[in-house]
């Protein structure tokens, strides 16, 4: 049985990677550390949020929402769901203890697409005041 060691993909191509997703996009690499900003828009209805991902090597990718800022929370809500920080907009997009996302993923395939996910549950949650999106408390 042959066993295939995965290499951790290398900044440079995961930011071309995201560059080729969102053209539009912009990033920086610096030290071994990632920053691409980039737009989503979670459906043809939602705003345009303005995401910053920080990716260190060796760390997971952290995720945060630049614009609108602040993010309207529903009423009676004091705070941002699934967030590491709501201040910050610093958001939980998966539990990091699963292990679901290791240095062989690209962000652009993961991350990304998991950060459009909350934005539709945040966008829900605003609207109905029920957070739809499931998540480790």
């Amino acid at each position: 049985m042959v066993t295939i060691k995965k290499h951790a993909i290398p900044l440079i191509v995961q930011a071309y990677k995201l560059q080729s997703y969102f053209p539009d996009s912009k990033h920086s690499i610096n030290q071994n550390i990632l920053i691409w900003r980039g737009y989503l828009q979670p459906t043809d209805l939602s705003i345009k949020y303005l995401i910053k991902v920080v990716y260190q090597r060796e760390k997971y990718p952290n995720v945060y929402v630049l614009e609108p800022k602040p993010l309207i929370l529903p009423k009676g809500e004091t705070k941002l769901k699934h967030v590491y920080d709501t201040d910050k907009q610093h958001v939980c997009i998966y539990y990091r203890k699963a292990k679901e996302w290791d240095e062989t993923k690209f962000i652009a395939g993961t991350i990304i697409p998991w950060t459009s996910e909350w934005l539709l549950h945040y966008e829900y949650w605003v609207a109905t005041g029920v957070w739809h999106g499931g998540g480790i408390h």
